[in-house]
């Protein structure tokens, strides 16, 4: 299933405000939200954004040495969530498919460093049914929640 990032907010929890990457899917009205750190969800509201700070941060690196060695990320693909034991939540697991000189090869990413670095290239981004099937929430209960970007200096 075609995805993009719809946005990049700030959830309150009982443990404090945690960051949250909204993907919207093509023809759903669902969401699919992956909770990540703080670092993660900056990186990923600079990628959209365009933002260059001057000096390269960690994803704007690793993307800098993964174009200087001839490759180029093809898609995201955000293809599990492993359960926890306590039932609550999970780990969402993705796949970075890049292009190389010596063909196409798929290493396993976090979906956080993932998302910034399709943010930066425009790269196309799946979540497979299953995965939205169990990830899946309504976008209303997102909607409201404050923009990172407008948060980052508050906390």
């Amino acid at each position: 299933m075609q995805a993009s990032i719809d946005a990049v907010r700030v959830a309150g929890t009982p443990q404090g405000p945690v960051p949250v990457v909204v993907l919207a899917i093509e023809s759903e009205d669902d969401v699919v939200p992956i909770f990540i750190g703080f670092e993660e969800a900056t990186s990923i509201a600079r990628g959209i954004e365009a933002e260059d700070i001057g000096r390269p941060l960690t994803h704007d690196l690793l993307l800098d040495v993964m174009e200087e060695l001839g490759s180029r990320i093809d898609r995201v693909v955000i293809n599990e969530i492993e359960a926890r034991e306590d039932g609550r939540g999970g780990t969402y697991i993705a796949d970075l498919h890049l292009e190389t000189p010596r063909g196409e090869t798929v290493i396993d990413a976090r979906p956080s460093d993932s998302l910034a670095l399709a943010a930066r290239t425009n790269a196309p981004i799946e979540v497979t049914e299953g995965v939205f099937a169990d990830g899946r929430d309504d976008s209303e209960k997102f909607a409201d929640l404050k923009d990172i970007r407008n948060v980052s200096g508050e906390l």
